[in-house]
Parts: C-alpha cells; sequence; structure tokens
C-alpha cells in the first residue's frame, strides 16, 4: 500500500511537471515585419532623383543606346550606354516595389507592387507618372497565412529574431498577421535564407530572358501568376487594359519572336500566336516538372533553362531542354542538358549565353542543337540575365552590369563594369 502510494505521488509530480515543462518551453523564430505606407504617399514618391550606385540589381531592358536597370523593389536606373566600354549612369526614377520594366517610346512601363505605371521620361530629370493601371499583380501576396493590410504596400520589412511561447501549434499563430515567421518547420533547410532575399529582407526595345513585360508594336503584353494581359498601348502614355487571357498557374516569363509569345511557367513552357495582337491564341504546351523556366526561341528552336530548389518546387536536376519547334502545335524535345543553377539565357547566330547563376556565365555552340558543344565559361560572374545586342552581350549579375564585346566567338572581352555598391 505504502509502495503503491508512493508511485502514485511520484507519477503525479511527473505530470505536473512536465506541464510545467511545457507551459515554459519557448522557441525563436525569424520575424520580418512589414512597413507599410499608404497607395496614395507611395505613388506620390515616384519621380526622378540624382544617379544611384547599383545596389541590387535585378532585370534590364535596352532601348536604343540607353539601358534601363531594374533596382529591385526599388526603381529604375537610366544609364547612357552610347559607348558600352564607358557607359554612363545619368539619373534614377524612385519606383518603390518595381521588378519589371519595358520602354516605348518615351514612356517607361514599370510595376509598382500590385500596379502598373506609365511614366512619362520625355525628360529624365523630371518623369511624371501619366497613369495607373491597378491591380495587375494582385498575387503579390505573402507565406504563412500573412495577408496585408488592405489599401496600403509593404514598403520595406524589418528582420528581427522573437522569442515566443510554444504551445503546441508554433506559439507564432496567435500573431499571424504581425510579419512573416521563418522557421526551419515551415520550410525546407535552405529555404529561410532565399524567401527573405527574395522579398528583398521580402524580371519598341530589347528585355532579357527573365521579363514578364514585352512590347509588339502597339501592344504590351504581361503576365501575372495566372494570366497574360493585353495592353493597347498605341497612346504610349494611356494604356488600355483590352484583354486578360487565364494560363493556369505559376506562370513567370514571357518572350516574343516572331509573332509568337513564348512563355514560361514552372510546369511547362507555352506558345500564344498573337496575330490578332488583341486577342492572342493558344498554339501549344509542353509540360515538365516543376521548376523556374524562363524560355528564348530562335525561330526554329526553343531554349528553356529549369532551374531546381526549393522556391522551384524541386530540389535538384537543374537544366536546359532544346526543342524542336518547326511545328508550333507540336515542339519535340529534342535533347536536355544538365546545369547547376540556370537564371536567364540569350542566343545570337550559333552562339547560346545560359546564366548558369553560381556556377557562371556559360557559353555553348548552338550550330547542332541536337548536340550543344560546351565552348567556355566565366567562373568570376554569378549572373542573373543577359541580352545579346549587336556585337555586345549585357549582363545583369551579382556584381554589377557587365558588357562585354562578342564579336569574337572563341572569347568575350569585358568592355565595362558598373559595379554594385
Amino acid at each position: 500500500m505504502i509502495r503503491f502510494t508512493f508511485s502514485l505521488l511520484i507519477a503525479g509530480m511527473l505530470i505536473f511537471f512536465s506541464g510545467c515543462v511545457k507551459d515554459s518551453v519557448k522557441r525563436t523564430y525569424t520575424l520580418l515585419q512589414p512597413v507599410y505606407k499608404e497607395k496614395a504617399v507611395v505613388l506620390n514618391e515616384v519621380g526622378s532623383q540624382p544617379a544611384q550606385t547599383l545596389k541590387n540589381p535585378g532585370k534590364i531592358y535596352v532601348y536604343g543606346n540607353y539601358l534601363f536597370v531594374n533596382e529591385i523593389n526599388k526603381g529604375v536606373h537610366i544609364i547612357d550606354n552610347t559607348n558600352p566600354a564607358n557607359p554612363v549612369n545619368r539619373r534614377f526614377i524612385n519606383i518603390p516595389g518595381n521588378v519589371d520594366i519595358a520602354v516605348k517610346g518615351n514612356t517607361l512601363y514599370a510595376d509598382l507592387y500590385t500596379d502598373m505605371l506609365a511614366i512619362d521620361i520625355s525628360d529624365p530629370t523630371n518623369v511624371n507618372v501619366a497613369e495607373v493601371v491597378a491591380n495587375v499583380f494582385p498575387e503579390r501576396q505573402y507565406g504563412n497565412g500573412f495577408i496585408p493590410e488592405p489599401g496600403k504596400f509593404i514598403v520595406d520589412w524589418i528582420e528581427k529574431d522573437t522569442t515566443v511561447d510554444f504551445n503546441g501549434d508554433g506559439g507564432w499563430r496567435s500573431c499571424i498577421n504581425c510579419g512573416i515567421w521563418l522557421d526551419a518547420m515551415s520550410f525546407s533547410s535552405a529555404e529561410p535564407q532565399a524567401y527573405a532575399a527574395a522579398i528583398s529582407k521580402i524580371t519598341t526595345g530589347i528585355g532579357g530572358s527573365m521579363a514578364r513585360f514585352s512590347v509588339v508594336e502597339d501592344y504590351m503584353y504581361a503576365v501575372n501568376i495566372s494570366s497574360l494581359i493585353v495592353f493597347d498601348i498605341s497612346t504610349q502614355q494611356h494604356p488600355e487594359r483590352v484583354n486578360q487571357v487565364p494560363m493556369g498557374w505559376n506562370i513567370e516569363t514571357i518572350y516574343p519572336f516572331q509573332g509568337n509569345l513564348f512563355i514560361g511557367s514552372s510546369t511547362g513552357m507555352f506558345i500564344y500566336n498573337i496575330s490578332n495582337p488583341v486577342a492572342p491564341s493558344y498554339v501549344s504546351a509542353v509540360s515538365h516538372i516543376t521548376m523556374c523556366d524562363p524560355v528564348i526561341s530562335d525561330g526554329k528552336y526553343a531554349y528553356v533553362t529549369l532551374r531546381a530548389g526549393a522556391q522551384c518546387g524541386n530540389i535538384t536536376g537543374s537544366q536546359l531542354q532544346v526543342l524542336d519547334i518547326a511545328n508550333l502545335s507540336a515542339p519535340v524535345l529534342i535533347n536536355t542538358y544538365n546545369l547547376e543553377n540556370p537564371f536567364g539565357l540569350g542566343k545570337t547566330g550559333d552562339l547560346l549565353w545560359i546564366c548558369d547563376g553560381t556556377d557562371g556565365l556559360k557559353v555553348f555552340d548552338a550550330k547542332d542543337p541536337k548536340a550543344l558543344f560546351f565552348k567556355y565559361h566565366i567562373k568570376t560572374l554569378e549572373p542573373y540575365d543577359v541580352i545579346p545586342v549587336n556585337n555586345n552581350l549585357i549582363v545583369s549579375a551579382k556584381e554589377g552590369i557587365v558588357q562585354f564585346d562578342a564579336s569574337n566567338p572563341d572569347r568575350l572581352t569585358e568592355l565595362s563594369r558598373i559595379k554594385k555598391q
């Protein structure tokens, strides 16, 4: 009896202390807290500023002798590129939340968070917002159940470690709209850092393969996460939204060539014909495993880079796919090449340029697309996107904007470098 009572006492103490331990367990998370501004205030901040140094360059766009460089989530650098060996950084246009750009005439088209702006750049020292098209990109939402406040833009993030009581559901759920909580239990091991970087502590002229905007004569085509949107820009500073074509999910990039749009998504490539520019018509699609997917074409073949990684839905297996598009209605995969960390790509003549991210800029002889020949490799860059123009190559990279003379197919010669701060 005594032994039995003592056992009950010990069991009771264990239950009591286990309850105390449970109540006292705490957990540390990284919390990204949003900094809000009213939309009207943010829009009023769009304007010309003196030239600024590059800090986080993104997408690039060539128009005449000018190079427009996106500063991720901040705005656009205007660079006079009359002499590629000596580019001159002229002005900076402050555009909060900007990641995509296109130009026609004296009008710059740029996203401002969820909205699209038409900006009069006829006087780069005094630009004006001519038109605002609302909710072109309504999908700029965030993970872990976080929902931004309506009627406001998130203009920055404050990162801090926060310790909370662990009550079995993560503790943070009682404050789900305080910001975005990053924790190893809610992401794969590589994703928290990538996710934070993607939102910044959150890609007629020539655009790169990572572009979401494309100008074709009097129309501009833009893709958001699920649709192809058509704008009539015959009146350049007053774009009219004339059509929206549903396309599925995770649409990423757009590339125009010879009356067709080649559209990359995380699950495949789509081809749409724009012989009727107001009403793009579906031609065909090619599916692939879930990966990030920019695409270009030379009219005979399509080249698709597939980037693996936690954010792209597949951890391993980055590659280049080459498709024969002689019959646009039935593209045929003819070969696959292994890559490490691919982003944008470009092609001129028989040369194929691939931005393989952390593995550098790679150059292939594409004379025979069925058997690409690896020519050489520039490992000193971490490139994001590339635009071949005339005999030059313009590269947006982690190191800044780098330009090369590409007239010698066997060797690139660096012409200039606009370094990031």
